[in-house]
């Protein structure tokens, strides 16, 4: 038994297959594939990856079953033809290898097909997105019944092509609004024939691909299915309807129900950003749970080992399915079972590189937290050739994670930081709601600490960097200001500075100017005490620019339900007794103001490099100070830094 998650890594069986704890990688893609779909080294190195990390169980990404309309977005994974076989045969050996089972899912997109028409659904409405990118082009054709049929042909071979590689277990794709849950649910199921209508209707096309997939692979062979315990839609699935096919399934010989949540048009419910809880459809999972005597796996933003243990001691699941938490860290399983939970590299949630920066662009996944995803041998940290005297200047995320880096890599490194390591995310991570980034703010402050890093708390001057062989300069930024009169008012002051513990909590008229991520996010902050009426002043044509997609969502419920003013195209001319005045649309305007907060951008401080650079010292800049940006360019370029000196 493990002293420190007794539940968690406890074996338990999927069918006829043990599985040596409950920690199951979730389908997620990866772009890592071929363009041709056909399986890359890269894939195999990232999977090998995660099957030494001790997780039980891996379900390998989502792979098409079809040439025609199946394949969702570039590079992805397929499966519908028998020359698959070899490289999937390649990819479950590697897994299996490992002491770790490989499972696939397979699925079809449906109307969500990001590589645009031709697209198939159960009926013609389109997924919003789409349309709006394709116009009517997106509206899907509706499967006919012979197309039905070939495609319930096309997933039990699918099945069989996984089997015959080698996997030891498949996943029917039945969630996310995929082509499944295009019959499941009555927001996207308008059909009046035998496959529209009534549950049992709406239920019989996963019904045939099961008992079809069934047939290709046998009766000992475990097949599971991937169902969305609702999909957040008015008018959609409810876990009344899900609780229903989940019975169904079992009935039918289903070795396991994976609990998910949301489809592609209501994705914060599918990769809940962190302003959500956490552990966003554990809920959908513990009501199927006590309906069916199958396993249940619950997955939705399941991050910590301590979480993830107490959801499965109380029995409300019987696996963990974790997608980004492993990305983040590959080795969290091997971590969290080895007592060292502190070490964990932590998913944030951000959404930023495996879903803005990667999928959403048509480019293979990537991590705020692991530059190394995708890249594992190319990125990977190996001993210094000579080991040197190093300088870090700045203990912000950059200046952490470029530190640590070049400590693991056998450097002598000196860290100078004038406040409390962290930098902004101090204040970055003060709201409730951007709380998961003190997760990262006390990983990456715990790493320097255990890596024998040297801290010197003072702000580094030339002098102080003489006898460094190398000097890595992420000394961040400072604010911008805002040139107009008015601007050194005493009721003005720097947004940032107010998301401090210590920080200004106004009451009152409150206008915040700058509608970029940071004068956003003040102004909901400041929106949450009872009284408090609150403006946003954006010169640019829109808000939030910059913003994630599943924050954009977020906020924007959030701006609406707090009665958030927001004025753009406007320019702030003064700000004076009677509040702050700006021009918009020709028209010259002025809001009421008790206190006024600058969120007007951010400047580098790149002073220091220049110095040095000019000394001949041989100097990296990193973060912020060379341009300013998010976390994910912060830790990344910190940590390409530690590798380079």
């Amino acid at each position: 038994m493990n002293p420190y998650y007794p539940t968690l890594f406890s074996p338990c069986k999927i069918g006829n297959v043990v599985i040596k704890n409950r920690i199951c990688k979730a389908p997620q893609t990866t772009g890592l594939s071929h363009m041709d779909g056909t399986v890359s080294s890269r894939l195999v190195r990232c999977y090998e990856d995660l099957a030494r990390g001790e997780v039980g169980m891996i379900i390998v990404e989502y792979a098409y079953v079809d040439r025609k309309c199946s394949k969702s977005a570039s590079n992805q994974l397929g499966i519908c033809d028998d020359e698959y076989i070899v490289g999937l045969g390649w990819l479950a050996d590697t897994i299996k290898n490992l002491d770790c089972v490989p499972c696939i899912q397979i699925e079809h997109c449906g109307r969500q097909r990001f590589l645009g028409p031709p697209m198939k659904s159960a009926s013609s409405n389109p997924w919003p997105l789409m349309y709006e990118r394709y116009g009517k082009a997106a509206i899907p054709e509706e499967l006919t019944i012979e197309e039905i049929d070939q495609l319930v042909e096309d997933f039990g071979k699918a099945a069989w092509r996984a089997k015959t590689a080698g996997f030891q277990v498949v996943e029917i794709h039945g969630a996310h609004g995929y082509l499944i849950t295009n019959f499941l649910s009555p927001f996207t199921n308008q059909r009046r024939d035998w496959y529209g209508g009534s549950r049992e209707n709406r239920f019989r096309f996963l019904e045939q691909v099961f008992k079809r997939c069934k047939e290709y692979v046998g009766e000992d062979f475990p097949i599971i299915v991937r169902l969305s315990g609702t999909d957040y839609e008015p008018g959609g699935m409810t876990i009344e309807d899900t609780i229903y096919y989940a019975k169904r399934l079992e009935e039918l010989g289903c070795a396991a129900i994976d609990v998910s949540g949301g489809d592609h048009h209501q994705m914060i419910h599918q990769v809940t950003p962190m302003q959500l809880s956490r552990g966003h459809n554990v809920w959908a999972a513990e009501a199927i749970k006590k309906e069916v005597g199958i396993p249940v796996f619950a997955t939705g933003s399941i991050t910590q080992p301590d979480y993830a243990e107490e959801i499965l001691a109380s029995g409300k699941a019987d696996f963990i399915s974790m997608g980004r938490p492993l990305l983040a860290d590959p080795y969290w399983a091997k971590k969290a079972m080895e007592g060292h939970a502190e070490d964990i590299s932590p998913c944030i949630r951000c959404n930023e590189g495996c879903l803005d920066r990667g999928n959403h662009l048509g480019k293979s996944i990537n991590c705020t937290m692991n530059p190394t995803l995708g890249f594992e041998d190319a990125l990977a940290i190996r001993p210094a050739e000579t080991p040197k005297k190093v300088a870090v200047v700045g203990g912000g995320p950059a200046g952490l994670k470029a530190a640590d880096t070049a400590a693991l890599r056998g450097h002598e490194v000196t860290l100078f930081e004038k406040r409390a390591l962290g930098g902004y995310l101090h204040e970055a991570s003060y709201p409730e709601f951007k709380a998961d980034i003190r997760d990262a703010l006390k990983y990456l402050v715990t790493q320097v600490n255990k890596h024998g890093v040297k801290v010197v708390e003072k702000e580094a001057a030339l002098e102080d960097l003489k006898g460094f062989d190398a000097v890595i300069v992420a000394a961040g930024t400072t604010p911008a200001g805002l040139r107009v009169p008015g601007a050194d008012r005493p009721e003005v002051s720097i947004a940032v500075d107010a998301l401090r513990p210590d920080g200004i909590r106004p009451t009152g008229e409150i206008v915040v100017i700058g509608g970029g991520l940071i004068g956003v996010e003040t102004a909901i902050q400041f929106s949450r005490t009872e009284g408090n009426h609150v403006t946003i002043i954006e010169m640019l044509p829109r808000i939030m620019n910059g913003c994630s997609d599943c924050d954009h969502i977020v906020y924007t419920d959030w701006i609406r339900e707090k009665n958030i003013r927001v004025c753009t195209c406007a320019r702030v001319t003064e700000i004076g007794e009677e509040g702050v005045t700006f021009e918009a649309g020709g028209r010259r305007q002025t809001v009421p103001a008790d206190h006024v907060f600058l969120a007007t951008g951010m400047k580098p401080c790149g002073g220091l490099y220049e110095q040095l650079c000019a000394e001949g010292v041989k100097a990296y800049i990193v973060g912020d100070c060379q341009t300013p940006g998010k976390i994910y360019d912060a830790i990344h370029s910190g940590y390409k830094a530690g590798l380079k000196v």
